[in-house]
């Protein structure tokens, strides 16, 4: 009885461990739930449609999740006594945007395989599809992530990159998520789409030496030095809905709108990567689809893990 018991404990042990570090898989809903990924396509497209900024939007709530305890879907956790909502920190407040939509995909999918698929998994499919819709590439969603009970408000204040950030702060920031200095510039390339808020470059367009002086002085159109914090301008002022390679020729303009941009492009290790991606736009979004899988892959609950949550915002 004694080895039976042993044997059957090791058993157990075993299989925690493979359901804990069970891999994603691109079919993982192929007999679950195999209209899961065409459900929510039709919801972000519906989406963007309305509104072509959520595009940029849904991509900035995949890599805001994915940087905080991986991508488990805390940041759409709202507050309660127990949990302290990362929506509130520092980066995300009043900043990130998205989270009716992925609601509203997870409704959808609810009506159609009820328990079955994670809001986990529903930002990185949505990330992939708003992508693709506004002309940027497309790739294999790996699935299978399920969500967290809980979320960390002090984690997203101090793991979110800042606008604020430095070339070396960025680059050790990345590769503490286990990416390269070169997913970093890819990734940080998604900012040829959205726009950002004045407070966010209004020292760089009234203080900066390494600014192009004719776009600051178009940027300060509509963000004064006092006030107007929240007025927006375009990250990319060329072709800010589309996805493509101007943010990279923008850059060796010294048209970078915030602090965190231009450092990318400024005399320093990554210089020939941002002058490969202005001039070889297929190469720029192989990357991006490639460090979009790889950041999508950062410590996400499988197996028996977490849950799947009824609805987004709270747990089970």
């Amino acid at each position: 009885m004694a080895a039976k018991a042993a044997t059957s404990f090791i058993f157990m042990l075993f299989f925690l461990s493979t359901a804990c570090h069970a891999k994603l898989s691109s079919s993982f809903y192929k007999k679950s739930c195999p209209k899961a990924e065409s459900t929510i396509r039709a919801a972000i497209r519906t989406a963007i449609a309305r509104e072509r900024r959520m595009a940029a939007s849904l991509i900035r709530l995949h890599f805001h999740d994915c940087f905080v305890q991986g991508c488990d879907a805390s940041i759409l956790l709202d507050e309660t006594s127990s949990i302290q909502s990362e929506k509130t920190a520092g980066p995300n407040d009043n900043s990130v945007r998205g989270y009716e939509v992925i609601e509203n995909a997870k409704s959808k999918v609810e009506k159609i395989c009820p328990g079955v698929v994670s809001c986990a998994d529903i930002i990185a499919v949505a990330a992939r599809d708003a992508s693709a819709y506004v002309g940027g590439p497309s790739w294999a969603v790996k699935l299978g992530r399920r969500d967290s009970t809980t979320a960390s408000r002090d984690l997203a204040n101090t793991d979110l990159p800042a606008f604020t950030d430095s070339l070396e702060t960025l680059i050790s920031g990345f590769q503490k998520k286990g990416l390269t200095a070169r997913d970093m510039v890819a990734l940080s390339g998604s900012h040829t789409l959205g726009q950002a808020q004045c407070f966010t470059f209004r020292d760089r367009i009234y203080s900066a030496s390494n600014i192009d002086a004719g776009f600051a002085s178009t940027r300060k159109r509509r963000c004064p030095l006092t006030g107007g914090q929240a007025n927006l301008a375009p990250l990319d002022l060329v072709t800010p809905n589309s996805f493509d390679n101007n943010y990279f020729k923008n850059l060796m303009r010294n048209k970078g709108l915030l602090h965190s941009d231009q450092v990318l492009f400024n005399g320093g290790s990554t210089d020939s990567i941002v002058t490969e991606y202005s001039r070889n736009p297929a190469k720029f979004s192989s990357d991006f689809a490639s460090a979009m899988i790889k950041m999508g892959n950062i410590h996400p609950l499988t197996g028996s893990a977490g849950q799947i949550r009824r609805i987004c915002s709270a747990v089970n």
